[in-house]
């Protein structure tokens, strides 16, 4: 048998070995190695010497390390037996079958009766690797922890960058330095979350956003993950990803865990971000219709909220179509008795006193306008004071006793009797009314980690989704608590966060560039004052803030001036215009020098065309913008290059530039090196540069 196996793209080699029969382990990742490479030499030279206080030999830093051959660090299985007792496999190599771009490795474990099998498989055309393990057994045993397949992080990296948030303020990166010991992060709240993200990039020494190499990571899995980044004390480096511990909460023969997505990049964070949003635009998302454009939105929650009048409803979405709109979204309060968030969550069923002809009407008139239509629902929770948990109060899950999140429990999505009542509860509203989106929301945590409520939630998603395929779908959690690639297989948006403050939404949505496309990426214009931080900020930024991603209005339109109105009609129109290349672009983050500013360059993948979007967060630290480099451009080629919103120059702008009397002609290799200079500029607003190649 072949000791050692390689997968191998145009960017990178993933190179594997046994050692005398025992669990492969990753040996090399990185830039491309020639073919004829001895994996020989190249395992026998990476080894790591043996001094005093060690043991004789260094175990394996495995793709499942064992605790059973001395492994120092967090193992990667932890197994109980039937009875309780803990088992401590140790492996030997079974069979590999491989191609050239995968890898399947069985490994068993005749004493304890296991098999562990671990699949890989690099995408040539995305550069990413897809990996997940299995573990198998003769009888019913306990989990307490599965990670994917373990990959080496590099020892020529200071820091790693993971992600916290929480509501309104999702997608924080963290840098923590390395240091012996383990970076611990443990997901427990039954959803994606807020607060963990389940991601990690580690930046070789001195990279940025547009060079040097990184090594990224993200668990595609919606019920909550731990994640390991561990240096051991021989100066070996680990990461590990699986569920959250204990969430397989019933013995069982088999158990698998989520798929891992590894990216390695030798251009900066941005060769990861690259990755990931063309892999989840491209391979993951399930489009409704995979040819046409993405519509304009209109959702009116911060309009009305729970106060649904029809004449009102109706005003409100012609003058959202005389903005641009080309679907309205009805959000929470159409059912029930829902007068307000304390009632009737899983009673779904049109409310007769607010719509006494039900939602025909309505639909018809958002038609008539030219629009699509679209509707809120939150499947996955039950309020006490629903028709629904008066009749089965033993389909919540958790104590009956248990603190409620927004007055408001989860309902027990493993029981078959549930799905079942959602799906036709759903499915009737599907087929009386020509409904294309549903916002399907999740705005609590689980009383406590359980990975059937996730399949089963899933299970629901998939069966909605074979019959109705035409209908787009959502994901909302509170905003941003619920988004990977597990539920991204499932639907096709993202609600990024409750926050339509322009401003934080802008910080928000510049990190999560480092794993989402723009066409999954909800973002709305929103009210004057916004609803959730109390900030007043102008029409102008809004909308082009809105404009970088998945555009929408969330507004009462009746606020807007005429001037406001105008601006959005312009923006929209510009953001239609474009759309088609937007969003199949790759969204660069820019290394601005100004520390207020957050920019990104959004390039057509043939490098035909960009955008440069240069949001001034605060005020800067010296009087003059400082010049702003552009990346990703052919060096020789020219570039036109125009200031899209030059007229909307302050005056404390007052000095003659270029870029704010007409269009000017550089060359790739200036644009990069040199960089542009743009005008001086107020805090809160956003310049805008459109490039074409010449």
């Amino acid at each position: 048998m072949k000791t050692s196996w390689r997968l191998d793209d145009a960017r990178q080699t993933l190179l594997l070995t046994s050692l005398m029969g025992r669990m492969p382990q990753i040996v090399y990742w990185g830039a491309p190695l020639p073919l004829d490479e001895d994996p020989d030499q190249l395992v026998q030279t990476s080894g790591l010497d043996v001094t005093g206080g060690m043991l004789d030999e260094n175990p394996d830093l495995s793709i499942c390390p064992e605790a059973s051959r001395s492994f120092p660090g967090q193992p990667g299985v932890v197994v109980r037996d039937q009875d309780g007792t803990p088992l401590l496999p140790r492996f030997t190599l079974e069979a590999v079958e491989e191609t050239p771009q995968h890898l399947r490795i069985t490994c068993t474990d005749s004493d304890n009766r296991l098999t562990y099998t671990a699949v890989f498989d690099l995408d040539p055309d995305t550069h990413v690797i897809r990996a997940s393990a299995e573990l198998q057994a003769d009888r019913p045993l306990h989990l307490h922890w599965l990670s994917a397949p373990v990959f080496p992080a590099p020892q020529h990296s200071d820091e790693m960058i993971d992600f916290a948030g929480r509501w309104c303020g999702e997608f924080q990166m963290n840098r923590t330095a390395w240091s012996p010991g383990i970076r611990y992060r443990e997901n427990r709240t039954g959803r994606t979350g807020h607060e963990h993200f389940p991601g990690l990039i580690i930046p070789a020494r001195g990279a940025t956003n547009a060079s040097g190499e990184a090594c990224a990571f993200h668990y595609g899995w919606s019920g909550g993950h731990r994640m390991i980044a561990e240096e051991l004390p021989d100066g070996r480096r680990q990461v590990q990803f699986g569920h959250a511990a204990r969430m397989q909460t019933q013995a069982a023969t088999s158990f698998r865990t989520a798929p891992l997505y590894a990216v390695y990049s030798s251009d900066g964070l941005n060769g990861a971000a690259v990755s990931y949003q063309r892999h989840l635009r491209d391979r993951i998302v399930t489009w409704t219709d995979k040819e046409g454009l993405r519509p304009v939105h209109y959702n009116c929650w911060e309009a009305v909220y729970f106060d649904h009048d029809m004449p009102q409803l109706k005003d409100i979405a012609a003058r959202a179509a005389d903005l641009g709109a080309e679907r309205f979204v009805l959000d929470d309060g159409w059912f029930g008795q829902r007068d307000d968030d304390t009632s009737s969550l899983s009673d779904w069923e049109v409310d007769p006193r607010k719509y006494p002809d039900g939602l025909g009407p309505l639909i018809d008139h958002v038609h008539g306008l030219g629009m699509s239509f679209g509707i809120w629902f939150e499947p996955e929770m039950i309020n006490p004071d629903s028709n629904i948990h008066r009749a089965h109060p033993n389909w919540a899950l958790g104590a009956e006793d248990q603190i409620l999140g927004r007055q408001q429990k989860a309902l027990n999505m493993a029981l078959p009797d549930v799905r079942d009542f959602l799906y036709d509860r759903i499915s009737a509203l599907l087929i009386a009314h020509p409904v294309d989106y549903i916002k399907w929301d999740h705005n609590r945590v689980l009383p406590f980690p359980d990975a059937a409520q996730t399949h089963g939630s899933y299970a629901l998603i998939d069966r909605l989704r074979a019959d109705f395929p035409h209908v787009e779908i959502e994901s909302c959690a509170s905003g941003g608590g619920r988004i990977d690639f597990g539920i991204l297989s499932r639907t096709q948006r993202v609600w990024l966060s409750d926050s339509n403050d322009a401003l934080e939404r802008l910080q928000i949505q510049h990190n999560a560039a480092l794993f989402l496309p723009a066409a999954v990426t909800g973002s709305h214009v929103g009210p004057r004052r916004c609803h959730t931080s109390g900030r007043v900020l102008d029409i102008e930024f809004r909308a082009w803030v809105a404009a970088h991603r998945h555009m929408g209005f969330e507004m009462d339109p009746r606020e807007l001036t005429d001037h406001e109105a105008q601006v959005l009609r312009d923006v929209t129109r510009w953001w239609k215009d474009n759309r088609a290349w937007m969003m199949a672009a790759d969204i660069l983050r820019l290394d601005a020098s100004d520390a207020a500013v957050i920019a990104e360059q959004q390039q057509a993948r043939d490098g035909s065309r960009f955008v440069v979007f240069a949001g001034k967060a605060a005020t800067s630290a010296q009087i003059a913008p400082r010049p702003l480099r552009l990346t990703r451009l052919d060096r020789e080629a020219r570039y036109e290059v125009s200031l899209r919103n030059r007229a909307s120059a302050p005056g404390l702008s007052r000095g003659r530039m270029a870029l704010k009397d007409a269009p000017v002609v550089l060359t790739g290799a200036a644009l990069m090196q040199n960089g542009l200079t743009l005008p001086w500029s107020f805090p809160e607003t956003m310049w805008v540069l459109e490039g074409k190649r010449l």
